[in-house]
């Protein structure tokens, strides 16, 4: 299909810290001018009058399940990318505990030619670590492939690394970033017998932060940056669900130059251990949601720039799993296709500006990742573009939600902003609620 020249009049275009009023001209897959006031020199050229509406960077969300291969009953590449280009998400980097587990080379490149055909967002995958696989890791090419993933607690495809002079070996080795789940199994696992003999597998869900504790969490969080500095690797720490693991990281670097980063995700700045009386299993993640004070610690954090990047941990699991009793109840919830909306909501209530959320989401990712030519509003730059009306409200029903599992932790929430139209790399993907049915995506390419 011959690409268009297209032309967005009249935005209020957020990039790199201030919002300005101009136009944006896309050329083909790539951002060609940007400028106050840019003509149409043709007919041929397609212009969207965007007056009133705001323009971001596409979203680069560093941490997805889509489920594919294996686990498909909860979500596939085509579906949960379907929801997140819905969701202002363009960009995702997903995690390697599929079945099979993308912990060889072959593996990974199924994985590529999967979402090569079906992926409606860029695409890349985290190739995982095992206690016996670093003959693999070190075949990896770090220009084609995101990060390698280590699981040091449990979760969901048990990739459990437990092995400290294979963990010490791999951190020695790799060139690779290295981004990690962390929460000390063995604190778990006490905890959790604690909790079965007082109350057998019926374990009440507001006891999971008490089992996947801030002791857990702490505890393997810093064991794995004391790893790192001593190693020198280059490490990245998913998830922080605490107020006290906050204090490992510094915000006196700029993003380029730390070596050590850190990650919050949605979930873990909307929800708290109150909301497990009326949510139920449906917020139950690992690491666990806890209480307001982390929940104000982590905001605190992200907006001094301890942390670095606001990310999903999109995990769906179906209704019926989701249902089962605490210890069989699977950890995860679907998120790509209102995230940005979640933030934006944040936005409206005074708790971050729209600059930091586009650099939170959008800017830090590809600075953190050295992703090429994504997560900015730039000349040259692919036109991963999303507009987004902030005055136009929508509730979360079941006759709008868009992922495989049919459901969402969001369900009843009304969100004040609106995505209206998604680029992905020039072409227009999604416009009011309708998608286009030719998929535009590509692989992630990092300049390493």
């Amino acid at each position: 299909m011959k690409k268009r020249t297209i032309l967005i009049k009249n935005a209020h275009i957020v990039n790199e810290g201030t919002t300005f009023s101009g136009d944006i001209l896309i050329e083909g897959e790539y951002i060609k001018e940007i400028g106050e006031s840019i003509s149409a020199k043709s007919s041929d050229v397609f212009v969207i009058d965007a007056e009133g509406k705001h323009v971001l960077p596409g979203v680069i969300d560093d941490q997805v399940h889509f489920r594919e291969p294996g686990l498909t009953h909860k979500a596939t590449i085509e579906t949960e990318s379907k929801a997140a280009i819905a969701g202002g998400i363009t960009s995702f980097i997903e995690m390697p505990n599929t079945n099979p587990q993308t912990t060889t080379i072959e593996e990974l490149e199924k994985k590529f030619e999967i979402a090569s055909k079906t992926s409606y967002a860029n695409y890349s995958f985290m190739f995982g670590g095992t206690n016996d696989n670093l003959d693999e890791i070190l075949k990896v090419d770090a220009t084609q492939v995101a990060a390698l993933k280590l699981f040091l607690g449990s979760s969901t495809g048990n990739m459990l690394v437990d092995d400290p002079k294979v963990l010490e070996s791999i951190f020695k080795n790799t060139k690779l970033l290295i981004a990690v789940h962390c929460e000390d199994e063995a604190t778990i696992k006490a905890n959790l017998e604690t909790y079965l003999v007082k109350y057998g597998e019926d374990i009440p869900i507001k006891c999971h932060p008490e089992i996947r504790s801030e002791e857990a969490c702490y505890l393997s969080s810093s064991t794995a940056i004391e790893l790192a500095k001593k190693t020198g690797a280059r490490l990245h720490v998913f998830h922080l669900s605490t107020g006290k693991e906050t204090e490992l990281f510094s915000n006196k670097i700029p993003l380029k130059d730390k070596k050590i980063t850190a990650e919050v995700c949605i979930h873990h700045l909307w929800f708290t251990d109150e909301d497990y009386e009326k949510k139920g299993t449906l917020i139950k993640w690992n690491p666990a949601v806890k209480t307001k004070k982390d929940k104000d610690q982590l905001w605190e954090a992200l907006l001094d720039d301890r942390i670095d990047v606001i990310a999903t941990d999109h995990a769906p699991h179906t209704l019926e799993e989701k249902k089962n009793v605490y210890t069989k109840a699977p950890s995860g919830g679907p998120l790509v296709q209102h995230a940005l909306s979640a933030m934006l909501e944040m936005y409206h209530k005074g708790k971050i500006s729209i600059e930091k959320v586009v650099e939170k989401m959008c800017h830090n990712p590809a600075i953190l990742f050295q992703i090429e030519k994504r997560g900015f509003i730039k000349e040259g730059y692919y036109a991963d573009l999303v507009l987004v009306d902030l005055n136009n409200p929508y509730t979360v029903k079941k006759d709008n939600i868009l992922y495989k599992c049919g459901w969402s932790p969001f369900e009843g929430t009304t969100f004040k902003s609106r995505i209206t139209h998604t680029f992905i790399n020039g072409n227009l993907a999604y416009e009011n609620s309708k998608f286009h049915n030719f998929k535009s995506a590509k692989r992630l390419t990092f300049n390493r």
